[in-house]
């Protein structure tokens, strides 16, 4: 993180030229215009390249209707505005002749105002907000995910794709080469690829790619969801971004790595302190760890996420800071000066980006507005500790289910404030049905344990 780059700067008429270059050159024929939906789950609308002008204008319709979270009936008719700087060849498409693109749009009212139901746009105001007090958002997440053996149709088995761990190589490691094949779709659709490694699980995987502005990293994000599972389909795998997909290993986290940037400088660090962080840092820190609570339902949005944030694991399922623990949900990496930042470990990659980063922004924004100071640092592994000694140190947990998530999400302020009355209501709805669904729902645990005994 040496340079940042944050300034989106508007040139739209230069942008469409070069696309329009690339598109001649590459004989691009179709293009998706891509969107998420309340939950991150990417969708997409297929055209003609003949259509780019409109397109690029904004005049591309659509019915809003059947979308999670997006519009009633009545009030269907939504329009899909690309961002230029999302334009990418999708590299699995490309034929002598043929090829197709992409781009990430957000969504809008027929009256050209951005829609409040988008999830781009959330973000997207919190950006705005932070620039009106001075601040560029810079993110770098950590994405990983899991490969299993597909069936004939595609679906997922029981089968993990290999059986190494951490940091081992091939012959164990058979997901090397679909991480190769991954890397490269995502260098070719603009990516900056830092590092690629099997994880602690059997079967779990991370590909790193270069921090960016918080819309831009969101984006990346997202694509990077869909290419990872594009491409390990056509190997016959199945990736899965599921936080917990097997009992007894560790599970798949989103570690967001986050700083502000004020005037090119790095607002989160300061030379003379002894941690070398700034007064800004500390009250982002402390603005994190007095929401965190109240805005977990977002971060770990899914009844499995839970089954994650337990002791053994890995998993942060405590609430403290630390300048290196590693069984902190805050910790503060090595590299200072221009790379300082703040890391919230809690998020899973099933998070929606968007929201993701917009609820953790505004988190540390409004720990920096009341001048917010933590609780002192805790350096010693927690995991380890007795229930007794993390009372006394004052060491509180994170939700343990999504139901306990969902309420504490409704009674805090920080939900609302971010994702506006529409999404916060709509995603309310979404997550109470789906806890309702898996309470009343009887699961193998329940059969395998009680049908033969009682």
């Amino acid at each position: 993180m040496a340079e940042v780059v944050l300034d989106r700067v508007d040139k739209t008429a230069e942008i469409l030229e070069q696309i329009k270059e690339t598109i001649a050159e590459k004989k691009v024929e179709l293009i998706h215009l891509q969107f998420v939906d309340m939950e991150g789950i990417l969708k997409n609308i297929t055209v003609t390249v003949e259509q780019l002008d409109d397109i690029a204008a904004g005049k591309q319709m659509f019915d809003g209707s059947s979308i999670t979270g997006f519009a009633p009936i009545d009030k269907s008719d939504l329009y899909l505005q690309p961002d230029l700087n999302t334009f990418a060849v999708i590299p699995w498409t490309i034929e002598e002749n043929y090829a197709e693109a992409r781009f990430l749009c957000s969504v809008m009212n027929p009256d050209g105002t951005l829609y409040e139901g988008d999830t781009r746009n959330v973000l997207q105001k919190t950006v705005a907000r932070a620039e009106e007090k001075g601040y560029s958002i810079c993110i770098g997440p950590e994405l990983e995910f899991f490969l299993f053996k597909a069936d004939e149709y595609g679906n997922p088995t029981a089968e993990l794709a290999d059986h190494a761990g951490y940091f081992e190589p091939s012959p164990k490691d058979l997901g090397e080469r679909v991480r190769l094949e991954i890397y490269r779709a995502l260098k070719a659709m603009g990516f900056t690829i830092e590092a690629s490694h099997h994880e602690v699980g059997i079967g779990q995987h991370e590909i790193n790619f270069k921090y960016a502005d918080a819309l831009t990293a969101a984006d990346l994000a997202t694509t990077f969801k869909w290419v990872v599972k594009t491409v390990a389909s056509q190997f016959g795998l199945y990736a899965t971004f599921m936080p917990k997909p097997i009992f007894g290993i560790c599970g798949s986290g989103m570690h967001v790595n986050m700083s502000f940037f004020k005037d090119g400088e790095n607002a989160f660090y300061d030379p003379a302190d002894g941690l070398q962080l700034s007064s800004t840092a500390y009250q982002f820190i402390a603005g994190l760890m007095e929401n965190v609570k109240n805005m977990a339902a977002v971060t770990n949005p899914l009844v499995n996420s839970y089954k994650r944030l337990v002791p053994g694991y890995e998993a942060p399922c405590y609430i403290a800071w630390s300048a290196s623990n590693r069984s902190t949900l805050i910790r503060i990496p090595a590299k200072k000066g221009m790379a300082t930042r703040v890391e919230l470990r809690c998020p899973d990659p099933s998070a929606n980006p968007y929201l993701t980063f917009a609820i953790i922004a505004e988190a540390g924004l409004n720990g920096i507005e009341k001048g917010l100071q933590p609780c002192d640092p805790i350096n010693e592994d927690i995991f380890h500790m007795t229930n007794e000694q993390r009372a006394e140190r004052g060491i509180e947990n994170l939700p343990e289910s999504l139901e306990q998530s969902v309420q504490l999400f409704e009674q805090g302020t920080i939900g609302q404030e971010t994702l506006g009355e529409h999404v916060f209501s709509e995603y309310v709805k979404v997550k109470k049905a789906e806890w309702e669904s898996y309470r009343t729902m009887v699961h193998s645990w329940e059969l395998g344990n009680y049908k033969n005994k009682f």
